[in-house]
């Protein structure tokens, strides 16, 4: 009977242990689940697990939240066809048959595929839903709000479409400005305009005195020359000899001040320099270059048939002008003005068909490489004196080469011999007193 009794006692004491054992784990697990849903609620986004009957298993406060569905509609042991159908039915889908809409999707989570795809819930966020079998053939599902990030994206893309438009817009017009510059280009001299755009000056009457070398250019007989010349013929002959002469203008440096109808009117030393003797040496160097190629353009005038191909006539001086821009604020003219500019053009009336005739100060400045011969002093109106006169015979290095000149130039012996002016009785002198010279030097 006591040992009955003991296996009774025995037996109550091991179920009375399982059950506690069980209740320990119950409550272990509950106290799991809490855990685990207290992590699922506190997730950034939806979560939610599937069986592989379409059964939720498991879900988080925000995976409804998140799809907008309403209460009790989703639950574990619920159908996922049931929630389908309502979402369906409100359009997250897109627009089509229910039934339709709801078997793609299911055939989806069937499966057994990884995807992501984005739903847009009407008048809720965008929802960004990736979708993962599990090793039991369910399916877990993530759902992330990423409508601030689409958002941002839009505004990006929106950003980038309005940044793209205005560099497009910037780019026309700089392509247009510099259309448009290029044009206005052809209107001043290159170096007027290099130092506008540079910086260098400024658009506003204004102006400076300082020395410069004038230059003035006409054609001469103009009128007489162009009678027997139609317009169009005698519009083409003009804009030639002024693009050939211009061409020459801009290689030596000259600053174009303008065109008076056959005129050229052009000066050196301003907006650039290069010193008052290197601009006077640059200005007569031009006009020798003009000269030349006038030569050469007669030629080829007269073979084209124009009985009396242009001639030209070429003035130069040195001395103190205003420079600058004259006129209005709303049109102006960068120019020059003074006595010394009415002198150069004075002279360019005075000098030969075909000749260029210099002031003294000019002469004096360029004597050491062009040859000129000193002609009748002129009176001219605003000079107290008359005015000496030059006219140009060539570079002394051309005359040279031509055999014209003897010329020798070195430290302590400058020698030129112009062989054209010296007659017989001229040269023997000139023997003479080279030999002469010879002697002493030997001494």
């Amino acid at each position: 009977m006591t040992i009955a009794l003991l296996d009774v006692l025995n037996n109550i004491g091991g179920q009375v242990g399982r059950v506690i054992e069980r209740k320990r784990a119950e409550e272990e697990l509950a106290r799991k689940e809490a855990q685990l849903r207290v992590a699922l609620d506190n997730m950034p986004g939806g979560m939610m697990l599937g069986d592989q009957d379409l059964n939720y298993v498991l879900f988080n406060a925000q995976y409804s939240q998140l799809f907008d569905l309403p209460e009790g509609l989703i639950r574990v042991g619920g159908s996922v066809l049931d929630v389908l159908r309502y979402r369906a039915e409100r359009g997250d889908f897109g627009p089509g048959d229910a039934g339709e809409l709801i078997e793609q999707v299911v055939d989806r989570y069937r499966r057994g595929e990884a995807n992501s795809l984005e739903r847009n819930i009407p008048g809720g966020p965008t929802l960004q839903v990736d979708i993962a079998p599990t090793p039991e053939g369910g399916y877990v599902t993530i759902a992330t709000d990423i409508t601030e990030r689409k958002r941002a994206e839009e505004a990006l893309r929106e950003a980038k479409r309005r940044s793209e438009e205005a560099s497009k817009l910037v780019a026309e017009k700089n392509q247009m400005l510099e259309s448009l510059s290029n044009q206005l280009a052809k209107y001043l001299s290159p170096q007027v305009y290099d130092s506008i755009f540079a910086g260098k000056q400024s658009v506003e009457i204004a102006s400076k005195r300082k020395k410069l070398t004038v230059f003035f250019s006409d054609i001469a007989d103009f009128a007489g020359t162009t009678d027997s010349l139609e317009s169009e013929e005698l519009t083409n002959l003009l804009n030639h000899y002024l693009t050939e002469m211009s061409k020459i203008a801009l290689d030596h440096g000259a600053t174009i001040d303008k065109y008076v109808g056959d005129a050229i009117i052009a000066f050196f030393g301003d907006p650039e320099t290069r010193g008052v003797k290197e601009d006077a040496r640059a200005c007569v160097n031009m006009a020798i270059a003009m000269q030349r190629r006038m030569r050469e353009l007669r030629s080829e005038w007269l073979d084209m048939g124009l009985e009396q191909p242009f001639q030209v006539r070429m003035g130069i001086n040195t001395g103190f002008c205003t420079v600058g821009n004259f006129g209005s604020g709303d049109r102006m003219d960068y120019t020059i003005i003074g006595n010394e500019v009415n002198l150069a053009a004075r002279l360019e009336a005075l000098a030969e068909v075909g000749g260029i005739l210099l002031a003294h100060e000019t002469h004096s400045l360029v004597k050491a490489t062009v040859m000129a011969e000193e002609g009748d002093a002129v009176t001219v109106k605003g000079f107290a004196k008359p005015v000496r006169t030059y006219s140009v015979v060539g570079l002394y290095d051309d005359l040279a080469a031509q055999g014209r000149v003897i010329l020798r130039d070195q430290e302590g012996l400058a020698l030129v011999i112009d062989r054209d002016k010296l007659t017989k009785k001229g040269k023997a002198e000139a023997i003479k007193a080279l030999e002469e010279a010879a002697a002493q030097l030997k001494d």
